[in-house]
C-alpha cells in the first residue's frame, strides 16, 4: 500500500464521525418501552408428570417407614408383612395315649409277655413280644402299642416267624405308634415260642415304658377267641 492511499483512507476515517446523541436518544427510547411491549406471564409450575411422580414417592417413603416400624416393633414378623406362627403340633404329640387294657397273660394255648429289648439306648428301643401257643395256630394278629412320648418314630420290625407267612404295618394312631402282624389266610403258626419285635427312636434320655402294651388274638375252630395281652413294666 503506496503512502498516497494510507492518506486518503485516514481523511475518509476523521471524516466520518457517529451521532453519538442521536444513537443514545435512540436506545433510551427503546428501553422505556420494554416494560410495556411484554406481557407479562404467570410463573410455570411443575409438569403434571412430575406432581404425579412426586406424590408416589411420598406415598412410598410413608409406606416404607411404616413398615420398617412394625418390623422393628414386631421381632417376630416373616418376610412379606406375614406372621411367623409356630407349625402346628402333630396329632400324636397332642393326643393322650388310650388305657392299657387289663391284662391277661394266659387263655387257652396262649401265653405272652412283654419286655424293653436290653439292648435299647438313650436314642433308641426295642420291645419284644414273647409268645407261646401249645396248639398250631390257623389265625394270629399280634398288636403292639409304643405310646408317644416324644420322637417316638418306627425304625422298623421282625418277627422270627416267616415274614410271608405276615402282613406287617406300622402306623401312628391315637396317641401310639402301631405295629400290627396278621397271619395270612392258609398259613399256619406252629407250636413254640415265637417272638415279634417293634423298633423305634424316640427324645433322648430313659423312656419309660409304662404305656405299652401289646394284644395277640387267636380264633379256635369252635369260633370261640383267645386273647392274651401285657405291659412292658420292669417287673418281667
Amino acid at each position: 500500500m503506496d503512502d498516497k492511499l494510507r492518506e486518503r483512507l485516514r481523511t475518509a476515517a476523521e471524516a466520518h464521525r457517529p451521532d453519538r446523541e442521536r444513537m443514545l436518544t435512540r436506545l433510551e427510547r427503546r428501553m422505556a418501552e420494554a416494560p410495556s411491549a411484554r406481557t407479562p406471564r404467570a410463573p410455570r409450575g411443575p409438569l403434571p408428570w412430575l406432581r404425579v411422580a412426586g406424590a408416589t414417592a411420598a406415598v412410598c417413603g410413608v409406606l416404607t417407614v411404616g413398615a420398617y416400624a412394625v418390623t422393628s416393633a414386631g421381632g417376630g414378623q416373616a418376610r412379606g408383612g406375614q406372621v411367623a406362627a409356630s407349625p402346628a403340633p402333630s396329632a400324636s404329640a397332642t393326643t393322650a395315649p388310650g388305657r392299657v387294657p387289663d391284662l391277661r397273660t394266659e387263655d387257652g394255648p396262649l401265653r405272652a409277655d412283654g419286655a424293653v429289648d436290653p439292648h435299647s439306648n438313650a436314642y433308641w428301643a426295642q420291645s419284644n413280644v414273647t409268645l407261646r401257643t401249645t396248639q398250631p395256630l390257623s389265625s394270629l394278629t399280634v398288636e403292639l402299642r409304643i405310646a408317644q412320648t416324644g420322637g417316638v418314630d418306627t425304625t422298623g420290625s421282625w418277627r422270627s416267624l416267616p415274614e410271608q407267612d405276615f402282613t406287617a404295618s406300622a402306623q401312628e394312631k391315637g396317641g401310639f405308634l402301631v405295629y400290627r402282624w396278621t397271619l395270612k389266610p392258609g398259613r399256619t403258626v406252629p407250636v413254640g415260642t415265637h417272638m415279634f419285635a417293634g423298633q423305634y427312636n424316640h427324645a433322648e434320655g430313659d423312656r419309660g415304658a409304662d404305656g405299652d402294651y401289646f394284644t395277640a388274638s387267636t380264633a379256635r375252630a369252635t369260633g370261640q377267641q383267645v386273647s392274651v395281652s401285657d405291659d412292658f413294666t420292669s417287673d418281667h
